[in-house]
């Protein structure tokens, strides 16, 4: 199911429809959105994960999109909706 990011960049909020089937974060999809390589970055970060822990891998990921000129990334809420119930 196809989920909604919220992100701002550079200083503009925006929204991006997000699929993992697409994706394998949200990050990568912004970027991509925003027309950004971010080979390097992968590189760099699966040499982190090799040697560090993962809250070495999200500071170092929060970091590189903050220099990017990111703000906020992340997935809009959820809408529980009872059982039987449709979206109008």
């Amino acid at each position: 199911m196809a989920r909604t990011i919220i992100y701002i960049y550079k200083e503009q909020e925006k929204t991006l429809p997000f699929s993992y089937e697409k994706h394998r974060t949200i990050q990568e999809a912004v970027a991509e959105a925003e027309g950004i390589d971010l080979s390097e970055y992968l590189k760099m970060e699966q040499q982190i994960e090799a040697v560090s822990d993962s809250k070495a891998v999200r500071d170092y990921r929060d970091n590189y999109f903050r220099k990017l000129g990111f703000g906020k990334i992340t997935l809009q809420q959820k809408e529980n909706r009872g059982v039987g119930k449709k979206k109008n």
